[in-house]
């Protein structure tokens, strides 16, 4: 009797036992890990120099004096240096009549030097990848852009491929939620993710001011991003995937419609900034932060921080002197780094600001910024590598992504540094000349007479 209700007792423990060690071992496999990412650089005969930049600004005949000081004014304030690069298509003075194969060739420089980098560094062959995932926003064709990479690197017929467009600067971090949720159902895959931008059919060359900032900000970039669940490999990983929560607001009207891609009243193609923009950006901002924050900081900062904000609304309902300035949370007890995307000069200041961070943790944007630009939804993936050069991401570090885009969204993500990161990448060749001072700008110097001109009687300098 005694073995017999040993035997009883010992059934349904042994089942739990197995039960745990399953879900144990699934969620092993459900892990998301960066293997390594490759950020595309240019040839140096696609840089804007202050020269050039002064070029394409005199021939671009539907400027007047007024939308002339407007543009400086937003060049000079943008935060980007003079080694930015530009579609091909504007050094060949084409910007104004860009066709489809334009679009299409930019990419493809891309997809042919940044993918063959990327693979042949990692030793993984196309033959190996088992998800593609390509984010394109101002792109379409048929076939598609995922298509033509599959074509040129003769993939199996078996990948699996999702090709985003329309999804704006925050495209990246929904393209890594896509492979996560692939993981946690599938065991031993490889995910290539390949994010960029193309500008060829969307460079503006009108008047309308909304539409000109885009050219003083986006710039020619992109970066391809190999990663797996292998459990195996999970030694020579870069990054794990501690979290990633997405923001949608494109439910209200003035925030849809704030940043869009439209043609101005003559036709023209661009992409309008509107002034509603950063209302839009800080509200997507705040509603990510209420969602992210309880899963990436300690409780006691969270304790902490509900406390404090407590006690402000008693003060305030009292009638005893002010309720005090707003409480801060402090996001550094829960992270070390923060990968902020590159969106201009006033977004990463604003950022800041809302954060409370330091000089050093916004430098790897700013830095960024001015070496290239806003490359759209590989902008994050730059600020990244430059961390990684200067040789800041160590052990068990925690790097805090946060990108804003088109619809309007804001998404953002929790990564855990596998290992010490010292690698070679696109900041290689002029890492050392970094952090630099960015206050001063060479385009007020060289064109900073034209505020003091005459409406009456300015011409477009021949």
């Amino acid at each position: 009797m005694d073995i017999l209700m040993l035997f009883l007792y010992m059934v349904p423990l042994s089942y739990l036992l197995f039960r745990l060690v399953k879900i144990v071992e699934r969620r092993r496999h459900q892990c998301c890990y960066i293997l390594d990412f490759e950020c595309y650089k240019p040839g140096d005969d696609r840089k804007l120099s202050t020269d050039f930049c002064g070029e394409v600004m005199k021939r671009t005949k539907n400027l007047g004096l007024d939308e002339f000081k407007f543009l400086l004014k937003a060049v000079v304030g943008a935060g980007l240096g003079e080694e930015t690069y530009a579609p091909r298509m504007v050094f060949e003075g084409r910007e104004s009549c860009p066709t489809f194969d334009d679009g299409i060739t930019e990419m493809d420089e891309f997809f042919h030097d940044n993918i063959q980098k990327l693979l042949e560094r990692s030793g993984v062959s196309p033959s190996q990848i088992d998800v593609l995932v390509v984010n394109i926003s101002m792109l379409t064709s048929a076939p598609s852009v995922a298509a033509r990479i599959i074509n040129h690197y003769k993939m199996r017929p078996d990948v699996k491929v999702y090709n985003l467009t329309g999804m704006g600067c925050s495209a990246s971090l929904i393209s890594i939620n896509i492979v996560q949720n692939i993981f946690k159902n599938h065991k031993n895959l490889y995910a290539l993710v390949v994010t960029s931008e193309c500008l060829s059919p969307n460079w503006y060359t009108g008047n309308n001011r909304s539409m000109i900032l885009a050219n003083s900000l986006f710039r020619t970039g992109g970066c391809t991003i190999l990663l797996t669940n292998k459990v195996a490999l999970r030694g020579k990983a870069m990054l794990k995937l501690k979290c990633l929560v997405r923001t949608h607001h494109g439910g209200r009207d003035e925030s849809y419609g704030c940043c869009i891609q439209m043609e101005d009243e003559h036709g023209r193609p661009g992409f309008h900034l509107g002034k509603n923009l950063p209302m839009a950006a800080t509200r997507a901002f705040v509603d990510n932060l209420k969602q992210i924050s309880p899963k990436i900081l300690p409780v006691r900062e969270l304790l902490r921080f509900s406390l404090a904000s407590f006690l402000r609304r008693m003060r305030q309902s009292s009638s005893k002197g002010s309720p005090g300035g707003r409480p801060v949370i402090n996001f550094k007890t829960g992270v070390d780094h923060f990968c902020l995307h590159t969106g201009g000069k006033a977004v990463i200041d604003g950022i800041g600001q809302s954060l409370n961070l330091s000089k050093y943790d916004l430098e790897p944007a700013r830095m960024t910024l001015h070496r290239f630009g806003n490359t759209s939804a590989s902008s994050l993936w730059y600020v990244l590598a430059y961390m990684e050069a200067k040789k800041r991401l160590k052990k068990g570090d925690k790097v805090f992504m946060i990108s804003f885009g088109a619809g309007f969204k804001c998404n953002s993500c929790l990564w855990e540094v596998v290992r010490d990161l010292e690698g070679r990448n696109v900041w290689e060749h002029c890492i050392e000349g970094y952090p630099v001072e960015t206050l001063t700008n060479p385009f007020m110097d060289k064109y900073g007479w034209i505020n003091n001109e005459d409406p009456t009687t300015f011409k477009i300098p021949e």
